[in-house]
């Protein structure tokens, strides 16, 4: 397969439509179609139904659909970074969990943005479990995760600082008096979860049972729509502070006592090939780091 036919069938599956797609590539239509054919013929499956002018994926054309931009992407950032003059530049990827912790990392960018203009940071917000993948694929150069999370596979820079856990919850909800909730208080409730792996077995070692007493409702993904679900009376979001800002909106986020806090790290593949832009970068938090852990 070469790059140029998979960025013809990447543009046949952004407009399903050849012609379209042959428009905005400035090839002919004939020359997609029949690179499409090929294509289909090399892999031995069926990329599209046909019907008439109208493109529909198969099953097999949705997954290579998604590998094929995976490919493209790596493809693009490998190019990116393999054309370095004296001066460092590319691009560097970072998936990243939601954590105020991720200041440290902004605060690096800042500084790279000033020494090395030429470096671009590429941000995708997302959950541990889409930044493990993703960083095994190569697509991601670090991720930015909250812990419990299994890092053995990964090497990892431990961010300053620790986020609270508590309840996020509505302002007419009888709770939204309390100054802090323990964990008793948490019992019988309708709660919202993260779908982050670990958390349920964090939840079981603070409770020290196997099967705390609370019904799950709804899990998330990030935390702002589940905020909404909140807001609608679903259920309690349990997070951590820092990230819904709810000064003047219908929400309060109550912490729990015992004091209960987690950390954030960033963490990258045990075999990962550093760009000279990720070596830089990484680097750079590394000094940012100790640099705040000594003042």
């Amino acid at each position: 397969m070469e790059l140029r036919v998979l960025r013809y069938f990447q543009a046949v599956v952004a407009d399903l439509n050849i012609s379209r797609a042959a428009e905005r590539l400035h090839v002919s239509q004939p020359t997609i179609s029949r690179q499409l054919k090929d294509l289909e013929t090399e892999l031995g499956v069926t990329l599209f139904d046909r019907h008439g002018r109208h493109l529909q994926l198969t099953d097999s054309g949705e997954y290579f659909a998604h590998q094929v931009t995976q490919i493209l992407a790596l493809t693009d950032k490998t190019l990116s970074n393999i054309h370095t003059t004296q001066a460092v530049r590319g691009t560097v990827v970072i998936g990243c969990a939601e954590s105020r912790n991720f200041l440290n990392v902004a605060q690096t960018i800042r500084t790279l943005q000033r020494q090395h203009p030429q470096i671009q940071v590429s941000l995708v917000s997302t959950n541990a479990d889409e930044i493990r993948a993703h960083l095994k694929t190569g697509t991601f150069d670090f991720g930015v995760v909250m812990d419990p999370t299994d890092k053995s596979e990964f090497d990892f820079l431990k961010l300053p600082g620790e986020s609270r856990w508590g309840l996020l919850v509505p302002r007419f909800s009888a709770l939204a008096t309390r100054d802090h909730l323990t964990l008793a208080d948490l019992e019988n409730q309708n709660l919202i979860l993260s779908q982050q792996r670990g958390i349920r077995e964090q939840l079981r070692d603070w409770y020290g049972e196997s099967t705390p007493k609370f019904n799950v409702v709804a899990t998330y993904n990030l935390l702002y729509n589940a905020s909404l679900l909140v807001s609608a009376g679903v259920g309690y979001a349990l997070c951590i502070d820092g990230i819904i800002n709810t000064n003047q909106s219908d929400l309060v986020f109550i912490p729990l006592t015992p004091r209960l806090t987690t950390g954030t790290s960033l963490v990258w593949h045990k075999d990962q090939h550093f760009s000279p832009a990720a070596a830089t970068f990484l680097k750079q938090l590394a000094a940012d780091n100790q640099q705040t852990l000594t003042s």
